[in-house]
């Protein structure tokens, strides 16, 4: 993982660049808010990944790049720039409920899909989960950063064993780690804890949910892991995944921890310390279910508007398009996450961004505007774009990325890990 400087911003901020650049006039409301319930309405079924919402997205984004100004700026198919980068992915979906059991001296907790537990469907090449009676191992919030002096491991092997983690950094919640303090950095995130335990060779990772950390409910997680799941394709996927990656309620860490006689909280507080010591949770889990798994294509959008004096440098404005699309029925029986939030508030600035730009003086860089995919499947479309840039990462000076659901405040985004060599944003 290659470290970049990372500055905050506001989305204020991010709207006011373009228009210094500009015309003070360039940004519309109206505009903004038009694109923000065109992309969020039920038409738009929530923006899924590999649907035909997806079809429909990229028409309207193309649509109001081409309107904006904007060149097409992804990949050359026969000499001719595309509007867009394919993106394949691996898509897994679990057939039916898992079957997950936790064992303990206090005998049998079974943990069911969606209430106690979200199971992702399996990311690590196979089509099946199992699982037979792991051992549980507490790893605080499962972070190995020597370049922070901080090691949540000291040496513990984990391999074949369920590691059970704190979402976000050590000092989220005022610990002693040097991370930011809200400024969420990429060790906090869910599939940075998802990598580390499968380079560890962990058989699986259980996630604490607790909302101000995770800057989202339970609902979130539950929506997002429960149904159709993406990765990018790797020749090695089982390098990146252990073969089982969940969520749990902080209640069934608290019940866990008690059945192991300790006190959920005063782990968690030693947890942020430096001297933290792994903790034996003195149970194990058993876990079965099955997948459908293949291998799909999906789509960033990508315009261009070439630079006057240095066209081969480059700087990125970006957002993701994609939500949560379809999903089980809520309290009131709406089934579609609309995302008019996240992040369609998002791609309604890059747009009026691109339009503003567009608009004059030409700037001596060339802008490069990136809709990626798949963002809530764990930043897949910009880290395939980070593997497989467009334009070369030596001569991208810039990132300024726009997810309106920052609410932890600025965060890395697979992009930015990736470009030695700038400066990024990120809201």
């Amino acid at each position: 993982m290659k470290i970049v400087h990372l500055f905050a911003a506001t989305a204020i901020a991010l709207v006011a660049v373009p228009v210094v650049a500009a015309d003070t006039g360039s940004f519309s409301p109206q505009r903004l808010s038009q694109h923000i319930q065109t992309l969020g309405s039920d038409a738009y079924e929530g923006r899924g990944v590999n649907t035909r919402a997806e079809v429909k997205t990229i028409d309207y984004i193309v649509g109001q790049f081409k309107a904006a100004g904007l060149q097409p700026g992804g990949e050359v198919v026969n000499g001719q720039r595309q509007w867009t980068q394919r993106v394949p992915l691996l898509q897994s979906e679990i057939a039916g409920d898992p079957m997950v059991t936790i064992q303990n001296a206090g005998g049998g907790m079974r943990l069911t899909q969606g209430n106690e537990i979200s199971v992702r469907a399996p990311q690590n090449g196979q089509n099946q989960i199992r699982i037979d009676n792991a051992p549980l191992v507490f790893v605080g919030y499962g972070v190995s950063a020597p370049e922070r002096s901080w090691d949540d491991f000291k040496g513990q092997d984990v391999r074949g064993k369920v590691i059970v983690v704190l979402v976000n950094d050590p000092d989220f919640e005022g610990g002693e780690g040097d991370f930011g303090g809200k400024a969420m950095t990429y060790y906090g995130r869910w599939t940075y804890k998802y990598e580390e335990a499968a380079r560890r060779g962990a058989a699986g990772v259980m996630i604490v949910h607790e909302t101000a950390p995770a800057s989202y409910g339970w609902n979130t997680v539950k929506n997002s892991n429960t149904n159709v799941q993406f990765d990018i394709v790797r020749k090695d996927p089982a390098a990146a995944h252990t073969p089982f990656e969940t969520w749990i309620q902080r209640d069934v860490a608290v019940e866990l921890f008690r059945k192991a006689g300790l006190d959920f909280e005063q782990a968690k507080q030693a947890a942020k310390r430096r001297d933290f010591q792994p903790l034996d949770l003195k149970s194990t889990v058993s876990a079965t279910a099955n997948a459908k798994v293949e291998t799909i294509t999906s789509h960033n959008v990508v315009g261009l508007l070439p630079g006057k004096a240095h066209p081969d440098e480059t700087v990125i404005y970006s957002a993701h398009w994609d939500h949560l699309g379809i999903g089980k029925p809520d309290a009131n029986g709406d089934n579609i996450y609309n995302g008019a939030l996240d992040n369609a508030s998002g791609i309604s600035h890059l747009i009026e961004q691109a339009r503003a730009f567009a608009k004059g003086p030409r700037p001596d860089r060339s802008v490069v505007f990136l809709a990626v995919t798949a963002e809530e499947k764990g930043l897949l479309g910009s880290e395939y774009y980070a593997a497989n840039p467009l334009y070369p990462l030596s001569k991208t000076v810039g990132v300024l990325n726009t997810d309106s659901m920052g609410l932890n405040g600025p965060r890395r985004t697979s992009v930015s890990r990736e470009l030695p060599n700038s400066t990024c944003w990120t809201t």
